[in-house]
């Protein structure tokens, strides 16, 4: 019998294409046997493909068996459909007998789909197995295509650092190598209630800068971004509060009529509600075409944390009633809610129904959300017994909940007990001391807060400093407590001292107990007027046209007395003044703030 040569448009190989059940696939399979067209490579990867969505595996692998010649090609397009169907085991042992086989050898085709089923599992020792077989087999390793399913697999595997290193190995990236660098670092960023909310650290800051940067450098490269790229940008901008880029994004997906789809949509609706807009966060919201769970718990969350706990309250059982089940992060965003608006009972009621109703465990962050609701409302014992009978360990999370609480609400008893567990979880973090010295010092115990701060002093910590952020014109300025750095801090302190003047005009009376020293009222009063706050706030009024709103965000919590003399410079300048810090939004408007003083 003469063998025929393959060609795409050869009818049998157009019949294969149209197979939709096993019964007819194996109809096909003979006639390309008796017509010798089974002898052929490329018929043979072919029928692999199809074969393996509907025939049994051990179908497929025997057909790999009984070609002449099973090259590595023929392995390849096998591993490579087997790992994208989830089949990852049956792929594996196929590339095992890549290595127990003299005549094959693994080339640059063999791992991308292996390395990104690992990452989909997130197989991290796996894959560094793997990566050693990369250096065995492939050498140098100068293949975009292999660096670039590395780059990807540690970075789902959340190695950034890892990932940047094979990045920058790669000398024209494509567009789906920047979709990955970029998405590492936004995943290392994003804003979640997986993480602390009441910790902005340098990390998570860094990482998001370096979006920005990375953006930038794509975009000289004339590669242009696409959705993928744009939700990781937008995401990036949603933690740094960079509203003006974020805008630029928002306005290039629709003069570029790119799909507003629901990651676009959940990254925007993120953006604006960190930035403080949250009118065109609740717009957009309702513009989008389709609205997930993802969009819902966006929403929720956003008005959680500008406390419009009621509105967040009423969206979940919109939710509902549009058939949305409610997974563990809308459940964290609707006890959020209830924290920070003072709804207990109704808090405490959503925790209970987790389980009793939806049939979800409570994480270690919705008993954290837990003891926040109750040592907001002052119920400090109750949530002290909540973290002691937690089925789980507590982590420091939840202990520096406790302890906020405790110092606000004056339980020295409470504060201690949430310090000595601090201390054993993170022997090298100043904030739990500095937040025990400060419940001391306002109950004037002196001697008590300057022995914490010795114990600070002998285990080497240093108080981590208050940062503001403002943006003016597209940029970020910096300041921190008591900062002379800026190129304008002369206009800065002359604005303050404006500042301090009219708040003096108007009544205002520092609050300065809130100041961790034993030294004179006057020394307080100037100690709290350098807060980084104020001078954000300060060269904002200087930089800024007298419309505009002032947004700052601020790494630490906002204190009482910057918080009442905020309120009184928004009615003094007729000025929105829009903070974020660490815990929540506060937008101050003619004399008042949002949070209703319950923060």
């Amino acid at each position: 019998m003469r063998a025929v040569n393959p060609t795409l448009d050869y009818p049998i190989l157009q019949l294969l294409q149209k197979c939709k059940s096993f019964t007819m696939l194996k109809q096909v399979h003979a006639q390309m046997i008796t017509t010798g067209l089974i002898l052929h490579t490329y018929p043979i990867s072919r029928i692999l493909l199809v074969s393996s969505s509907l025939s049994p595996l051990s179908y497929t692998l025997a057909i790999l068996s009984r070609a002449p010649n099973p090259s590595i090609f023929l392995h390849n397009t096998l591993i490579s459909r087997l790992a994208q169907s989830n089949q990852v085991k049956a792929a594996l042992s196929l590339y095992d007998e890549i290595l127990a086989d003299p005549d094959l050898r693994p080339n640059n085709y063999t791992y991308p789909s292996l390395f990104k089923a690992f990452a989909a599992h997130q197989w991290f020792k796996h894959g560094q197995a793997l990566h050693a077989h990369v250096l065995k087999f492939i050498s140098p390793l100068h293949d975009n295509f292999v660096q670039a399913s590395l780059l990807n697999f540690y970075s789902r595997c959340g190695r950034v650092d890892i990932a940047r290193y094979f990045f920058d190995q790669i000398m024209e990236p494509d567009l789906a190598t920047w979709n990955s660098i970029l998405s590492a670092y936004a995943r290392s960023s994003g804003v979640s209630f997986s993480a602390d909310p009441r910790l902005l650290d340098e990390n998570t800051t860094s990482s998001s800068l370096e979006v920005l940067n990375l953006f930038g450098r794509m975009q000289r490269s004339l590669v242009e971004p696409s959705e993928v790229t744009l939700v990781a940008l937008i995401t990036a901008c949603a933690e740094l509060g960079a509203l003006s880029q974020g805008i630029w994004a928002h306005v290039y997906i629709i003069k570029n009529t790119l799909s507003l789809n629901h990651y676009i949509g959940t990254a925007l609706i993120t953006l604006y509600s960190n930035s403080g807009c949250l009118g065109f966060a609740r717009q957009l919201f309702h513009q989008l075409p389709h609205t997930d769970i993802f969009c819902f718990n966006a929403m929720i969350r956003g008005l959680a944390i500008y406390g419009c706990g009621r509105e967040a309250l009423d969206l979940f059982e919109t939710m509902k009633q549009e058939g949305l089940a409610p997974d563990d992060v809308t459940m964290l965003a609707v006890m959020c809610a209830c924290s920070h608006v003072g709804l207990v009972d109704e808090g405490r009621r959503y925790f209970e129904l987790m389980t009793s109703f939806y049939g979800l465990e409570p994480k270690i962050e919705h008993y954290g959300c837990l003891v926040d609701l109750l040592g907001r409302a002052g119920l400090v014992k109750e949530a002290e017994e909540r973290i002691l009978t937690m089925p789980m360990k507590p982590n420091a999370v939840l202990w520096r909940s406790l302890l906020g609480a405790a110092r606000v609400h004056g339980n020295l008893e409470a504060g201690e007990v949430a310090l000595k567990n601090l201390v054993e979880l993170e022997p090298e973090t100043s904030g739990s001391y500095v937040l025990l010295s400060n419940m001391y010092s306002f109950v004037e115990k002196w001697d008590d807060a300057k022995r914490v701060r010795q114990l600070m002093k002998e285990q080497g910590l240093e108080k981590a400093p208050g940062s503001s952020l403002v943006e003016v014109d597209g940029a970020m300025h910096e300041f921190l407590a008591g900062d002379r750095s800026h190129p304008r801090a002369r206009d800065v302190y002359l604005k303050l001292e404006e500042m301090n003047a009219k708040l003096q005009e108007h009544g205002h009376r520092a609050r300065t107990r809130e100041v961790l020293f034993d030294i004179e009222e006057e020394e307080k009063e100037g100690a709290l007027s350098y807060h980084s706050e104020r001078l954000a706030i300060a060269f904002a009024l200087v930089a800024t046209d007298s419309c505009t709103p002032v947004r700052v965000i601020k790494n630490l919590r906002v204190c009482v007395d910057c918080h009442s003399s905020t309120k009184l410079l928004s009615l003094i300048y007729g000025r929105e003044i829009i903070v974020r810090d660490r815990t929540r939004f506060h937008h101050f408007h003619n004399g008042s703030c949002s949070c209703l003083d319950y923060w």
